[in-house]
């Protein structure tokens, strides 16, 4: 008994997995979020990844069975915090610091959760890893940061603003290119946090 339970279906998928190396799973991971990038969710195909990556349509299925199960997990692997580890000593260091770091990425992140708009209004779970992977690591550290000021006695804890910082960094990334057709690049970024969230929060440019 003890045997077939080891030969169950975890161990079977674990099986399959295994034959592809971290190395080559990253290039897939990769090339979807690339394809998606370019030409939108819809548009993408197993195949036209299979094809671009130069493996069999079969060994992508085999490993996530269909194009969103595969998304989701190109999405969780791409996770990373690119605010965290930001600590300058003071609140408008580290908000001109993530301005910066925000605007260096501008253009993949934006594009990609552009391109996933409309499918994640119809796939939850594709939401989801979306929010884990690029929302939600920055928006903790954007807290952490605004936590760590108000400790400081850099702003009031009764400041209406902090509550707003986030949406303020996530929404002018995301207006930019719908206002003046381009993304929100570094110094705009820095230019934005300068005259619109330092002085919400009390601070000087």
């Amino acid at each position: 008994m003890a045997s077939q339970a080891a030969d169950g279906p975890e161990t079977a998928v674990a099986s399959r997995r295994s034959k592809i190396t971290p190395e080559r799973e990253r290039e897939f991971f990769d090339a979807v979020l690339d394809q998606i990038r370019e030409s939108g969710y819809e548009a993408v195909t197993m195949e036209g990844v299979a094809a671009s990556t130069r493996c069999s349509k079969s060994t992508l299925y085999r490993q996530w069975r269909s194009k969103p199960q595969f998304v989701v997990a190109a999405l969780r692997a791409s996770r990373r915090t690119r605010f965290a580890g930001i600590d300058t000593g003071s609140l408008a260091g580290d908000l001109r610091q993530v301005a910066r770091a925000a605007g260096e990425w501008s253009g993949k992140d934006t594009r990609l959760l552009q391109a996933l708009g409309n499918a994640i209004l119809q796939d939850a779970e594709l939401k989801k890893a979306l929010r884990e992977a690029l929302v939600e690591p920055e928006v903790d550290a954007l807290r952490e940061m605004l936590r760590r000021a108000v400790e400081r006695g850099e702003v009031d804890p009764d400041n209406p603003a902090l509550e707003h910082v986030p949406a303020q960094i996530f929404g002018v990334l995301r207006i930019r290119p719908l206002l003046e057709g381009e993304y929100a690049d570094p110094d705009y970024m820095v230019r934005f946090v300068e005259a619109c969230v330092l002085p919400a929060l009390g601070l000087a440019p």
